[in-house]
């Protein structure tokens, strides 16, 4: 029997690009997500083999519809940056390498058995990462797996932070956010607000000394 192709078989299927679920659980969860991915998409913008991502329909079962699940945030290696109107596991040829749920009370049973068992056995997520924002149900608060034998194993803290490696960085629980630190260079990744502050602060500094350029200029005239 002959088979079907992968791009020949998505043509055949149209696959949804919504689950008709909430974005996120609370404002929290939802600005939280988006800082993560920004911030993420920003530490791999140099890399064009990096894709970051999230709360995307990934499907993993080819023709399957049903066969998906939505992280809240997810980096890939190995495959192109560029925007995708959901995320095929079998053409793409590989998972995610590094998952981040933003979990709560009531996406408890989801996030530590549903996706856990999916992330471990199916799409072999390397590390997965669980942060409770608002301090549902999780204690501790953040918490790691790195997959080690085809199972997740907990990854031990290291000065309170915990260490990917995939993504070369330390993840820290701060109140209702979650801060990425660069072990190399013994700095936070500066959030999108930081670094629109940031950008605005070199603006308003550039624009006084064009002020004074300009008095200076004027005096001379």
């Amino acid at each position: 029997m002959a088979t079907v192709s992968g791009s020949a078989q998505r043509k055949t299927i149209s696959y949804p690009t919504s689950d008709g679920k909430p974005m996120a659980e609370t404002d929290w969860h939802r600005i939280l997500m988006i800082d993560l991915i920004q911030t993420l998409d920003g530490w791999f913008a140099h890399d064009p083999k990096v894709y970051v991502s999230g709360n995307l329909l990934m499907f993993y079962v080819s023709g399957d519809r049903r066969r998906h699940l939505s992280p809240d945030v997810f980096v890939v290696k190995g495959v192109p940056k560029r925007k995708r109107l959901y995320y095929l596991a079998w053409e793409e040829k590989k998972g995610p390498d590094v998952v981040i749920e933003l979990t709560s009370k009531s996406t408890r049973n989801e996030d530590l058995k549903k996706k856990f068992q999916l992330y471990q056995d199916v799409l072999k997520v390397s590390e997965y990462f669980l942060f409770d924002p608002l301090g549902d149900y999780l204690k501790p608060r953040l918490q790691g797996f790195r997959l080690q034998g085809g199972k997740y194993e907990p990854i031990a803290p290291v000065k309170n932070r915990l260490p990917s490696q995939t993504l070369e960085l330390h993840l820290e629980q701060g109140d209702e956010n979650l801060r990425l630190y660069d072990p190399k260079s013994s700095q936070w990744l500066p959030t999108p607000a930081e670094v629109r502050k940031q950008k605005q602060a070199e603006n308003d500094e550039l624009r006084k000394e064009v002020e004074e350029l300009r008095r200076q200029l004027a005096k001379k005239s």
